[in-house]
């Protein structure tokens, strides 16, 4: 057997397992080695805390006021059915973040203690669009009008009359997304469970009036807040942007897109894992065909709280489709995350030039990243400083969305799909490309038009 095909046998037993598993238990070796990278930040007097499973609350309020330490922000509840108490927390004064996690692991109230790392996207600007030639990752062999074998095969698929059907979700973890854009403001998806701007959480979810989705960022129901929200735009359209007679396609067109905020350039892993845990939610509390989340972002150390809210994603079948990052590295010798978790649910994607070539700034590994796709040249929507707009980017932020899109297409088309059965027909559809070659799981890159 082919060491793709024993890997998808991997992942879908992976992925049953992380439906039946507790709380996981913490992976104090990596944070450490995490720590002993320079170039990952954190935030300064913060700290993320799990206490162990079971305490009781006022125990673990109690264990607090003895450490000195103050929470700032809840990020799991027993109150609302965890199994264990997760805090950001305020260190007491003159403690720096690493002696701070060594002190707290002597401790018999704490089942973990990691930094609150800081996050960033995962793309970088360079300078319309299907019908002049720009659209390349868009386009297939035999598509229409131009072609690029190096592209999705998204065009020759639709020319085929294998196009998206209606009924899929996705959410968009990242920066906010324009719901106004003329390519994207169809593909907004609204709350059906909350009346907008009456003041009330009317689905008892926790957030008030959040009709789009959620800002973790700045605690707000606004999920657009102008130019900033660029890169989370750009991600939505390459997803699920609707076909007019303007601007871009998307992957997906008849893809409904939540947006769950956290980042403004950056952002941090604690409003991370709220963003991953509201989407999840999402999908249970409102029996939401939500088969993935897009997540074009990284840096920082490893995180035992954001892996746990990625396994949640996996135990309500939610893949988590991630850039492999921009560092030119080999990730399974340098990890990065969050692509880099083990965690079955998640798709690892390197970015590819329009020649076929990997991207001279793409993350590579031959265990650690999944596929490539198209992320060099990207056209996509923004806003702009005076309305809606179109840009070129560049990065594995601009080829994750790719990937998502075709887990949106592929889940359309074959209702009821597992995620592990998403992401084995992905993979297994992967064209065999040269410069991937030993370089990624399956040593090619995306194709759409293969199932």
């Amino acid at each position: 057997m082919n060491r793709t095909l024993s890997r998808l046998s991997v992942v879908a037993a992976t992925l049953a397992a992380c439906a039946l598993s507790g709380v996981a238990h913490a992976t104090p070796q990596l944070v450490d080695a995490s720590l002993s990278n320079a170039s990952h930040r954190y935030m300064p007097s913060e700290l993320i805390v799990q206490f162990k499973p079971g305490m009781r609350l006022e125990n673990v309020q109690q264990s607090m006021r003895g450490l000195g330490l103050s929470s700032i922000k809840t990020l799991r509840s027993m109150a609302r059915g965890a199994k264990a108490e997760l805090h950001v927390v305020k260190l007491p004064a003159n403690f720096s973040v690493p002696e701070a996690i060594q002190w707290l692991r002597a401790n018999d109230a704490i089942d973990f203690a990691e930094p609150n790392w800081i996050v960033t996207t995962q793309a970088a600007p360079t300078d319309p669009y299907y019908t002049n030639g720009s659209l390349w990752g868009y386009y297939g062999d035999t598509s229409p009008t131009h072609q690029n074998q190096f592209g999705s095969q998204a065009g020759e698929a639709f020319d085929a009359g294998k196009k998206c059907k209606k009924g899929v979700v996705i959410g968009v973890i990242d920066e906010g997304v324009m719901n106004t854009h003329p390519d994207l403001k169809a593909a907004m998806w609204k709350n059906p469970g909350e009346i907008a701007n009456n003041g009330i959480d009317d689905d008892g979810n926790g957030y008030i009036d959040d009709v789009f989705g959620w800002d973790f960022k700045n605690k707000d129901k606004s999920t657009f807040d102008g130019t900033t929200d660029d890169h989370g735009t750009h991600v939505a359209g390459t997803i699920g942007a609707r076909g007019n007679t303007q601007g871009i396609i998307g992957i997906c067109p008849t893809v409904k897109i939540v947006t769950a905020k956290f980042l403004e350039g950056s952002g941090s892993t604690a409003d991370a894992i709220l963003a991953v845990d509201y989407v999840t939610d999402l999908k249970t509390r409102h029996d939401l065909n939500l088969v993935a989340t897009n997540n074009s972002w990284g840096g920082g150390g490893f995180s035992q709280a954001l892996k746990d809210a990625i396994d949640r994603a996996g135990a309500a079948d939610i893949l988590f489709v991630a850039a492999a990052g921009n560092s030119n590295l080999n990730s399974d010798v340098s990890p990065n995350y969050p692509s880099g978790y083990t965690s079955a649910n998640i798709i690892s994607v390197a970015s590819i030039t329009s020649t076929g070539l990997r991207s001279s700034f793409s993350n590579y590994g031959a265990t650690t990243v999944d596929i490539a796709a198209p992320g060099s040249g990207i056209w996509s929507t923004v806003p702009t400083g005076t309305g809606a707009g179109y840009a070129n980017y560049s990065g594995t932020s601009m080829a994750a969305p790719h990937v998502t899109g075709a887990a949106a297409f592929y889940a359309s088309r074959n209702p009821g799909s597992t995620a592990a059965q998403i992401k084995a027909a992905i993979l297994a559809a992967a064209v065999p490309t040269p410069s991937m070659a030993g370089k990624c799981v399956t040593g090619g890159r995306l194709d759409v038009s293969g199932f």
